[in-house]
Protein backbone atom coordinates (compact mmCIF):
# COMPACT_ATOMS: atom_id res chain seq x y z
CA UNK A 1 0.00 0.00 0.00
CA UNK A 2 1.41 3.36 -1.00
CA UNK A 3 1.83 5.81 1.83
CA UNK A 4 0.17 9.18 1.06
CA UNK A 5 2.59 11.96 0.33
CA UNK A 6 3.10 14.49 3.09
CA UNK A 7 2.58 18.02 1.79
CA UNK A 8 5.75 20.03 1.89
CA UNK A 9 5.76 23.03 4.20
CA UNK A 10 5.45 26.24 2.20
CA UNK A 11 8.74 27.97 1.77
CA UNK A 12 9.08 31.44 3.22
CA UNK A 13 9.96 33.77 0.39
CA UNK A 14 11.92 37.00 0.47
CA UNK A 15 8.66 38.83 -0.28
CA UNK A 16 7.08 37.33 2.85
CA UNK A 17 9.98 38.53 4.97
CA UNK A 18 9.85 41.99 3.42
CA UNK A 19 6.10 42.27 3.99
CA UNK A 20 6.43 41.19 7.62
CA UNK A 21 9.25 43.68 8.09
CA UNK A 22 7.18 46.50 6.65
CA UNK A 23 4.24 45.56 8.87
CA UNK A 24 6.49 45.60 11.93
CA UNK A 25 7.97 48.95 10.97
CA UNK A 26 4.51 50.45 10.36
CA UNK A 27 3.26 49.13 13.72
CA UNK A 28 6.19 50.72 15.55
CA UNK A 29 5.54 54.02 13.75
CA UNK A 30 1.83 54.02 14.68
CA UNK A 31 2.65 53.39 18.34
CA UNK A 32 5.36 56.06 18.28
CA UNK A 33 3.05 58.65 16.71
CA UNK A 34 0.55 58.10 19.50
CA UNK A 35 3.17 58.17 22.23
CA UNK A 36 5.04 61.21 20.96
CA UNK A 37 1.81 63.02 20.15
CA UNK A 38 0.40 62.45 23.63
CA UNK A 39 3.55 62.94 25.70
CA UNK A 40 6.25 64.63 23.61
CA UNK A 41 9.76 63.61 22.61
CA UNK A 42 11.44 63.91 26.00
CA UNK A 43 8.85 61.94 27.99
CA UNK A 44 8.76 58.83 25.78
CA UNK A 45 11.27 55.98 25.83
CA UNK A 46 12.10 53.54 23.06
CA UNK A 47 11.61 50.70 25.55
CA UNK A 48 8.03 51.88 26.15
CA UNK A 49 7.32 52.09 22.41
CA UNK A 50 8.84 48.67 21.73
CA UNK A 51 6.72 47.09 24.46
CA UNK A 52 3.49 48.68 23.19
CA UNK A 53 4.32 47.68 19.60
CA UNK A 54 4.96 44.07 20.64
CA UNK A 55 8.59 44.00 19.53
CA UNK A 56 11.90 43.78 21.33
CA UNK A 57 14.19 46.78 21.66
CA UNK A 58 16.78 45.49 19.14
CA UNK A 59 14.02 45.33 16.50
CA UNK A 60 13.19 49.00 17.04
CA UNK A 61 16.90 49.84 16.88
CA UNK A 62 17.23 47.84 13.67
CA UNK A 63 14.53 49.84 11.90
CA UNK A 64 15.13 53.32 13.33
CA UNK A 65 18.51 53.43 15.05
CA UNK A 66 17.52 55.38 18.16
CA UNK A 67 14.75 57.55 19.56
CA UNK A 68 15.70 60.56 17.45
CA UNK A 69 15.70 58.40 14.32
CA UNK A 70 12.24 57.10 15.22
CA UNK A 71 10.98 60.62 15.90
CA UNK A 72 12.25 61.85 12.53
CA UNK A 73 10.70 58.81 10.84
CA UNK A 74 7.37 59.83 12.39
CA UNK A 75 7.72 63.28 10.80
CA UNK A 76 8.45 61.77 7.38
CA UNK A 77 5.46 59.42 7.79
CA UNK A 78 3.20 62.39 8.51
CA UNK A 79 4.43 64.18 5.39
CA UNK A 80 3.81 61.02 3.34
CA UNK A 81 0.24 60.73 4.68
CA UNK A 82 -0.52 64.34 3.79
CA UNK A 83 0.90 63.89 0.31
CA UNK A 84 -1.17 60.77 -0.21
CA UNK A 85 -4.35 62.46 0.98
CA UNK A 86 -3.80 65.91 -0.51
CA UNK A 87 -1.36 65.41 -3.38
CA UNK A 88 -3.83 65.22 -6.26
CA UNK A 89 -5.73 68.37 -5.25
CA UNK A 90 -2.52 70.27 -4.59
CA UNK A 91 -1.04 69.29 -7.96
CA UNK A 92 -4.09 70.64 -9.80
CA UNK A 93 -3.73 73.95 -7.96
CA UNK A 94 0.01 74.18 -8.61
CA UNK A 95 -0.56 73.55 -12.31
CA UNK A 96 -3.30 76.19 -12.49
CA UNK A 97 -1.08 78.82 -10.87
CA UNK A 98 1.27 78.54 -13.81
CA UNK A 99 -1.35 80.12 -16.08
CA UNK A 100 -3.44 83.32 -15.88
CA UNK A 101 -6.10 82.63 -13.25
CA UNK A 102 -9.29 84.62 -12.72
CA UNK A 103 -10.41 85.40 -9.16
CA UNK A 104 -13.41 83.09 -9.56
CA UNK A 105 -11.23 80.22 -10.76
CA UNK A 106 -8.79 80.81 -7.90
CA UNK A 107 -11.66 80.84 -5.41
CA UNK A 108 -12.90 77.49 -6.73
CA UNK A 109 -9.45 75.96 -6.37
CA UNK A 110 -9.02 77.41 -2.89
CA UNK A 111 -12.34 75.93 -1.78
CA UNK A 112 -11.37 72.53 -3.19
CA UNK A 113 -8.01 72.67 -1.43
CA UNK A 114 -9.46 73.43 2.00
CA UNK A 115 -12.36 71.03 1.54
CA UNK A 116 -9.85 68.26 0.79
CA UNK A 117 -7.81 69.22 3.86
CA UNK A 118 -10.93 69.23 6.04
CA UNK A 119 -11.98 65.79 4.80
CA UNK A 120 -8.47 64.45 5.26
CA UNK A 121 -8.18 65.68 8.84
CA UNK A 122 -11.72 65.12 10.07
CA UNK A 123 -12.74 61.97 8.24
CA UNK A 124 -9.60 59.88 8.90
CA UNK A 125 -9.77 58.04 12.25
CA UNK A 126 -5.96 58.06 12.49
CA UNK A 127 -5.66 61.81 11.90
CA UNK A 128 -5.65 62.73 15.59
CA UNK A 129 -2.25 61.25 16.44
CA UNK A 130 -0.33 62.97 13.61
CA UNK A 131 -2.11 66.23 14.43
CA UNK A 132 -1.05 66.05 18.07
CA UNK A 133 2.51 65.36 16.96
CA UNK A 134 2.42 68.34 14.60
CA UNK A 135 0.90 70.65 17.21
CA UNK A 136 3.66 69.76 19.68
CA UNK A 137 6.31 70.63 17.10
CA UNK A 138 4.62 73.98 16.45
CA UNK A 139 4.27 74.83 20.14
CA UNK A 140 7.74 73.62 21.10
CA UNK A 141 10.00 73.01 18.08
CA UNK A 142 11.95 69.79 18.38
CA UNK A 143 13.99 67.45 16.18
CA UNK A 144 11.27 67.17 13.53
CA UNK A 145 10.47 70.86 13.11
CA UNK A 146 12.65 71.47 10.04
CA UNK A 147 11.28 68.39 8.25
CA UNK A 148 7.68 69.43 8.82
CA UNK A 149 8.41 73.05 7.92
CA UNK A 150 10.29 72.34 4.70
CA UNK A 151 8.12 69.49 3.40
CA UNK A 152 4.66 70.27 4.78
CA UNK A 153 4.02 73.70 6.28
CA UNK A 154 5.92 75.97 3.90
CA UNK A 155 4.62 74.36 0.66
CA UNK A 156 1.06 74.31 2.01
CA UNK A 157 1.16 77.90 3.20
CA UNK A 158 2.73 79.09 -0.06
CA UNK A 159 0.07 77.35 -2.15
CA UNK A 160 -2.81 78.70 -0.07
CA UNK A 161 -1.23 82.18 -0.03
CA UNK A 162 -0.97 82.33 -3.83
CA UNK A 163 -4.57 81.21 -4.25
CA UNK A 164 -5.76 83.75 -1.66
CA UNK A 165 -3.93 86.58 -3.44
CA UNK A 166 -5.61 85.69 -6.72
CA UNK A 167 -9.00 85.08 -5.11
CA UNK A 168 -8.80 88.60 -3.63
CA UNK A 169 -7.82 89.93 -7.08
CA UNK A 170 -4.42 90.99 -5.66
CA UNK A 171 -5.96 93.40 -3.14
CA UNK A 172 -3.97 91.72 -0.37
CA UNK A 173 -0.23 91.89 0.12
CA UNK A 174 1.69 88.65 0.34
CA UNK A 175 2.04 89.01 4.11
CA UNK A 176 -1.67 89.69 4.54
CA UNK A 177 -2.48 86.62 2.45
CA UNK A 178 0.00 84.49 4.43
CA UNK A 179 -1.69 85.46 7.69
CA UNK A 180 -5.08 84.45 6.31
CA UNK A 181 -3.67 81.16 5.00
CA UNK A 182 -2.14 80.29 8.37
CA UNK A 183 -5.34 81.24 10.21
CA UNK A 184 -7.44 79.01 7.96
CA UNK A 185 -5.06 76.06 8.23
CA UNK A 186 -4.64 76.37 11.99
CA UNK A 187 -8.40 76.68 12.47
CA UNK A 188 -8.74 73.17 11.04
CA UNK A 189 -6.11 71.61 13.28
CA UNK A 190 -7.53 73.49 16.24
CA UNK A 191 -11.02 72.23 15.47
CA UNK A 192 -9.70 68.68 15.29
CA UNK A 193 -8.08 68.89 18.71
CA UNK A 194 -11.28 70.33 20.19
CA UNK A 195 -13.63 67.92 18.43
CA UNK A 196 -14.29 65.70 21.48
CA UNK A 197 -15.49 68.74 23.45
CA UNK A 198 -17.51 70.07 20.53
CA UNK A 199 -19.15 66.69 19.93
CA UNK A 200 -20.06 66.34 23.61
CA UNK A 201 -21.49 69.86 23.71
CA UNK A 202 -23.32 69.95 20.40
CA UNK A 203 -24.05 66.25 19.90
CA UNK A 204 -23.82 64.29 16.70
CA UNK A 205 -23.52 66.24 13.46
CA UNK A 206 -21.79 66.14 10.12
CA UNK A 207 -18.93 68.30 11.34
CA UNK A 208 -16.91 67.86 8.17
CA UNK A 209 -19.69 69.39 6.06
CA UNK A 210 -20.20 72.19 8.58
CA UNK A 211 -16.49 73.02 8.65
CA UNK A 212 -16.28 73.04 4.84
CA UNK A 213 -19.30 75.37 4.67
CA UNK A 214 -17.67 77.73 7.18
CA UNK A 215 -14.40 77.74 5.21
CA UNK A 216 -16.32 78.39 1.99
CA UNK A 217 -17.83 81.45 3.66
CA UNK A 218 -14.40 82.77 4.61
CA UNK A 219 -13.14 82.21 1.06
CA UNK A 220 -16.19 83.92 -0.46
CA UNK A 221 -15.50 86.91 1.80
CA UNK A 222 -12.01 87.19 0.35
CA UNK A 223 -13.48 87.71 -3.10
CA UNK A 224 -15.68 90.63 -2.06
CA UNK A 225 -14.34 94.07 -2.75
CA UNK A 226 -13.69 96.41 0.14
Amino acid sequence: MTRPAIPAAPLRTAADGYRKGEETRARILDVALTAFGNSGFASVTTRQIAKEAGVNLPALTYYFGNKRGLYLACAHAIVARYREGMGAVAEVSYAALGDPLTPDAARTLLKRLFAALARFLLAAPEAQNPSLFVQREIASPGPAFEILYAELWRPGIELATNLIIRTANRRLTETEAQVRAILMISSLTGFLSGLPVIARTAGKADYTALVIAALDGQIDALARSD
